[in-house]
């Protein structure tokens, strides 16, 4: 280990998701298949939205940036908690797993944010559609997305940086599925105060402006929708933010259940399952949701499947 790292481990050993042999394979086979459902929707969806003109749209634009997300945040995770299940122990060097932590910090902030900007689209395409066009340009998309992976940057980026102070020299087995903050924080024999303090102040940040920017967004969305007078207005209007609406209340419940709780409450138990749902169910749900909800994109997927058919 460098000395500028301060920590005489050089790896870590994951302890996984579940310590039970007749478990392994059964898991093993469940998330291989969620990690290419996963991939394969996701994927799918940034190249669908690509190849097809009448989805060059902000609201779409926001769509196949999260399904990029989602395919990271997915990668990142997935394919070192798979190795779990089929090794007798699942080393990971300490390099690997500041890299993990960085990214994954990186990929759940950025999602956070990405999830806000879409609320404001709708707000934006509802409550002013004539304006929506001006107000939703290529430019003001892009500053959207370049702010959501600077912050992501900066969290990640200070989260990591006082991880890497921090002197692991007790035990070097990490009762998680994969390097996450409070798992990693538990093997320390040096003060956290700061780390703590960050993960108070970025958890509470990251969470609740994210939220307060998506329900100002869907208040002014619903006093909008109610002022329509026809009932094929409103429900058009819903349609547009029930897919959205249903992917934030996944991700942010499962993400608030995980850090949010005070240390006397939470389990690790209860954390693994809480990490499970936003690492790994929400990114495969995502393409899901939009797709199975959202008429534009079946319409386009069933062009392209009959334009394939043809050739």
């Amino acid at each position: 280990m460098a000395a500028g790292n301060h920590s005489k481990v050089t790896e870590f050993i994951l302890a996984g998701l579940s310590e039970k042999p007749e478990l392994q394979l059964p898991l093993f086979l469940l998330f291989l298949g969620i990690y290419m459902f996963t991939l394969l929707g996701n994927l799918g969806m940034v190249t669908l939205i690509g190849l097809s003109s009448h989805l060059h749209t902000p609201m779409y634009f926001l769509l196949s940036s999260l399904s990029l997300i989602d395919l990271c945040h997915s990668t990142v995770i997935t394919p070192k908690m798979l190795v779990n299940f089929v090794t007798e122990k699942n080393i990971i060097s300490y390099p690997e797993c500041m890299t993990q932590l960085y990214f994954f910090l990186l990929l759940a902030v950025a999602e956070c944010y990405m999830l806000a900007a879409m609320a404001y689209d709708r707000y934006v395409a509802i409550c002013s559609p004539l304006l929506y066009h001006v107000i939703m340009s290529s430019q003001t998309c892009l500053s959207l997305i370049l702010g959501v992976y600077i912050i992501g940057v900066v969290c990640a980026s200070a989260h990591t940086g006082c991880m890497i102070r921090i002197q692991f020299c007790k035990f070097d087995v990490i009762n998680h599925y994969f390097c996450d903050l409070l798992p990693l924080l538990k093997l320390s024999c040096s003060s956290t105060y700061v780390n703590e303090v960050l993960i108070l102040f970025f958890g509470t940040f990251n969470i609740f402006v994210p939220i307060l920017t998506i329900f100002g967004s869907y208040i002014f969305i619903i006093a909008s929708i109610l002022s329509i007078r026809s009932n094929e207005g409103r429900a058009k209007a819903f349609s547009t933010c029930s897919s959205h609406i249903v992917a934030i209340a996944v991700f942010f419940g499962s993400l608030a259940f995980m850090y949010l709780q005070p240390s006397s409450v939470s389990s690790m138990d209860q954390g693994k399952v809480s990490s499970v749902f936003y690492t790994t169910v929400v990114p495969m749900l995502n393409p899901l949701i939009y797709s199975l909800r959202n008429k534009d994109v079946n319409v386009a997927l069933k062009k392209m499947l009959h334009r394939k058919t043809f050739l």
